[in-house]
């Protein structure tokens, strides 16, 4: 090899090595910087102010069938029949009916006192109710439950006829 090959080779090897400290000196470099930057990102504070208002929901109401709101189905001894409620939303809001659940005893109307053992049963929805009924703000609603009523054949005969009061409660979401 000639002395000028020599010293080729030699700057070609300094060169290369130079370039590889200046490479894993770049790396370095940008992983220390890089970490500092992660760590001022997720150590950084601050500070600010906020407020809320919490308003009160006033009671959506339930009302007894009324005038004009008949149901499709009867309920007969032994059957199921669908049950209606007018639903009063008297808030500022829509509100979402969640659920129904019995609030106690059947009885029968005023017209028929003689029918003390009713029979009937409240069959309460599945929560959450569906399909979904949302009430608008300051409104009224019909709501119709298929087969939520339910008559056992231990009624008296005194009871055909009769309109009964189911007491429920209903849960509605804003």
């Amino acid at each position: 090899m000639r002395a000028t090959d020599m010293k080729a080779n030699r700057w070609m090897k300094t060169g290369s090595l130079a370039a590889a400290k200046a490479a894993v000196t770049a790396a370095l470099l940008s992983l220390v910087l890089g970490v500092g930057s992660a760590y001022a990102y997720w150590s950084s504070i601050g500070i600010g102010s906020g407020s809320a208002a919490n308003g009160t929901m006033q009671t959506v109401t339930v009302d007894a069938l009324v005038a004009g709101d008949s149901p499709a189905t009867t309920l007969v001894p032994g059957g199921s029949a669908e049950v209606i409620v007018r639903a009063n939303n008297p808030n500022a809001f829509t509100v979402q009916v969640y659920s129904f659940i019995a609030n106690g005893a059947a009885t029968a109307d005023s017209s028929h006192p003689l029918c003390t053992t009713t029979g009937v049963t409240f069959n309460a929805p599945t929560a959450p109710l569906t399909p979904t009924v949302s009430i608008p703000a300051n409104s009224s609603v019909l709501i119709t439950l298929p087969a939520a009523a339910s008559m056992s054949t231990a009624s008296q005969s005194s009871c055909q006829g009769a309109v009964f009061h189911l007491p429920v409660t209903m849960a509605v979401r804003k």
